[in-house]
Formats: C-alpha cells, sequence, structure tokens
C-alpha cells in the first residue's frame, strides 16, 4: 500500500467500526426498549395459567417490571387489554394486589387525598373526563373494541366521585383495585397537568 494512502485506510476502517458500533447499538437499544405492544406480546405468549413455584413468581415480577417501564398512556391502554385480563383472571388474590401494588404509579396516595379536598362538583367532573378519555382508549382505533373488559361499573363510578376515595381503594380487593387503576391514573394526570385547576373545571 502507498504509506500516503495509510491513513485514510486507517480512518475509513475507524468509521466503519465506529458506525457498525453505533447500530449495534441502536439495535440493542431498540429492542430492549419496552413498549405496549412488547408487553402485550409478551402476555399472549406466556401462559400464566400453566406455571408453578419460582417460574410463575418470576413471570408476574417481569409483567411488573415491564408495566413499571411503560409510558402513562400505554400503561393504561396494556392495563385495559384482554391479554391482561386473561393474565388477571389466572392470579390469585395475592398475586393481584401484588401486582397492582407494584404497577400503580408513585404519588397515587397523596393525589386521593388532594382529589377528595376538591369540592363534589369538581369530583365529578374529573371522573367523567377521566372515563371519557378511558372509552376513547378503549376505541378500535387505539386497538381496544368489543373485547375490551367493561367500563367501570356505576356503581364504581359513583364511588370514585365520593368522599373517601383513599379509604376505599386501600380497603378494597384486588379485583376492585385493578377495575379502579386506569381511572386513578388518568385523574393523577389531570390533576398534575393542572386541568382540574382551570376556571370553569
Amino acid at each position: 500500500m502507498n504509506p500516503r494512502h495509510k491513513p485514510l485506510a486507517v480512518a475509513a476502517g475507524v468509521l466503519v467500526a465506529v458506525w457498525a458500533l453505533a447500530m449495534t447499538g441502536y439495535v440493542v437499544a431498540k429492542n430492549a426498549k419496552v413498549t405496549g405492544e412488547k408487553v402485550r406480546a409478551y402476555l399472549a405468549n406466556t401462559d400464566l395459567a400453566k406455571l408453578q413455584g419460582a417460574d410463575r413468581a418470576k413471570a408476574l415480577k417481569k409483567l411488573a417490571d415491564y408495566m413499571n417501564q411503560l409510558p402513562p398512556d400505554e400503561r393504561r391502554s396494556t392495563r385495559m387489554d384482554r391479554e391482561w385480563e386473561k393474565w388477571f383472571k389466572a392470579m390469585t388474590d395475592q398475586e393481584k394486589g401484588n401486582l397492582i401494588e407494584a404497577t400503580m404509579p408513585s404519588g397515587v396516595t397523596q393525589m386521593l387525598t388532594a382529589f377528595e379536598q376538591l369540592p363534589p362538583e369538581k369530583r365529578q367532573k374529573a371522573v367523567q373526563d377521566s372515563l371519557k378519555r378511558l372509552r376513547e382508549a378503549r376505541s378500535p382505533g387505539q386497538g381496544q373494541g368489543k373485547d375490551a373488559p367493561p367500563p367501570l361499573s356505576p356503581e364504581l363510578q359513583q364511588r370514585a366521585a365520593a368522599a373517601g376515595l383513599g379509604a376505599f381503594y386501600s380497603q378494597s380487593s384486588a379485583q376492585t383495585k385493578a377495575e379502579l387503576a386506569p381511572l386513578l391514573e388518568e385523574i393523577q394526570r389531570s390533576m398534575e397537568s393542572g386541568r382540574l385547576m382551570r376556571p370553569g373545571r
């Protein structure tokens, strides 16, 4: 090789190596990123009912870890997916309670305290608006549809708008907590965004 061309060849080799390393990092990062689609695929491809002991505990821990890495919109959508419902039905009450507690966003307890201090009309409005957004999230265009779990029961809607929601939630069964979870997350988002505090709301 001509000595004058050697630096160019070395530089080209370094560029190719850096490019290959960057592409490898991109692919690894992309595959490592948790998405709602990835969680739903995990739920669909893992039959919890057939798992026992350590394997079952590991599968539930992996689901909790996945859920905690999702952005709020995708976590909400995943909670309302039929594959989530299928897993939930296969869980014991203890497992249900542990999963809900492990995957609820931080600050929910403080949110419930602040929510209960709102005037009744604001609480009612917050629940109605949050349920509306949840119904929109269940639409076929959002990957839900007729197979999605039923909306929050009228009784729970009424209870959510009443005072004492925090105590009610803490004393509820795991199944009730699971039904309330998407609503509580949506109310929390409304309060954090300041929507509830705007004039006329």
